[in-house]
């Protein structure tokens, strides 16, 4: 199987990506703001999603009441995701899937039940540390959902780790500081080096 050089990345929202299986194939790494340790489902919206799920009916509720732009922008909910409100149309793709298709909601409320132990998380974490390739971990300091703190300890859990603190933003960077990460990710990749196919 041929590897894949492409620096991959995961994005805020998708947690950390499963380096147990197909890391060879991985060259470079950049990790935003994301699910690390024992923080899943993340922050209080993460957990008021994971508590729809477990209501007959509520995740449908749920997504209804997310067209609202009120809703949205409340405190403590995807009010915390982004400093600046994230364009309507943007919102809507996200959560219409939800909204309109029952087979979405199905694989969402199965997603939201089958979190680990607090305990498997960490196992899971700690096993990165066999990740030996270059990896980035670009973090907002002002994050209310993902700590800041778990940026520095991912970037201290990699033998081969950069960490960008990014100011002015909370979990959304690419939302709130589009033109920050992407200087970040371009002098991540000028400066590192994908290591050979026979290395890995």
């Amino acid at each position: 199987m041929a590897r894949d050089d492409r620096t991959r990345h995961s994005p805020s929202g998708t947690g950390l990506p499963n380096l147990a299986e197909g890391a060879e194939r991985v060259g470079r790494l950049v990790l935003t703001a994301c699910e690390a340790f024992d923080n899943y489902p993340p922050g209080l919206p993460g957990r008021a999603i994971a508590l729809a799920a477990k209501l007959p009916g509520g995740l449908l509720a749920t997504m209804q009441l997310l067209r609202a732009e009120p809703m949205r922008r409340m405190p403590g909910g995807w009010g915390w995701m982004s400093k600046r409100p994230v364009p309507r149309d943007v919102m809507d793709s996200w959560f219409r899937p939800a909204r309109t298709q029952r087979a979405i909601r199905r694989d969402l409320a199965k997603y939201t039940g089958s979190i680990p132990p607090r305990r498997e998380l960490l196992e899971t974490a700690d096993r990165m540390r066999s990740f030996d390739r270059p990896v980035l971990v670009a973090w907002a300091i002002e994050d209310r959902l993902m700590p800041r703190e778990h940026g520095r300890r991912l970037a201290e859990l990699f033998p081969d780790a950069r960490l960008v603190e990014i100011e002015d933003s909370y979990t959304l960077i690419p939302e709130d500081q589009p033109d920050a990460l992407t200087r970040a990710i371009r002098e991540f990749v000028r400066d590192t080096e994908i290591p050979s196919a026979s290395s890995a």
